[in-house]
């Protein structure tokens, strides 16, 4: 068997790698395609050395994101409950429903902070009453808010 070569992928090639992966391919898989048509060079040491450098500045882009997310948890701990006004009829039951946008604009409005709809997780809210909503900050970071649903 021939022996392989380490290739660093420029972009995404499908079933072998992503963008800055370091790959061991076949040699004339090498030669007469990923390098003359861009998609990868090969392995030196300077190069390999560049990718492990831009490696670890991503690992603290990473690091840097997931401690902002942890400290937007921590504001959104100290708000307190959140509230949400609702029309409300007969037994505490509210018109409608509270939805993600609902959950959304009143962190906007009474914590400061822009949050996503689709990172909202909420029970099924048909009446009035206090209940606890998980917003997903980051892959690895999730706060948990009170929300008090009161009438108009």
């Amino acid at each position: 068997m021939a022996k392989r070569i380490q290739v660093v992928l420029n972009q995404d090639v499908s079933k072998l790698g992503q963008d800055g992966d370091v790959v061991e391919v076949a040699p004339g898989y090498a030669r007469n395609y990923l390098v003359p048509k861009g998609f990868a060079i090969p392995a030196t040491p300077a190069i390999l050395r560049e990718v492990e450098r831009r490696r670890e500045m991503e690992r603290q882009r990473q690091l840097e994101i997931k401690q902002q997310a942890e400290s937007r948890k921590t504001a959104l701990a100290t708000v307190g409950r959140l509230v949400i006004r609702k029309q409300a009829g007969e037994e505490k039951a509210i018109f409608g429903t509270v939805t993600n946008q609902d959950i959304a604009d009143v962190v906007k409005e009474q914590a400061g902070q822009d949050i996503d709809k689709r990172n909202v997780t909420l029970p099924e809210i048909h009446q009035l009453g206090n209940y606890q909503v998980e917003i997903k900050l980051h892959p690895e970071v999730t706060a948990t808010v009170d929300i008090e649903v009161a009438p108009l």
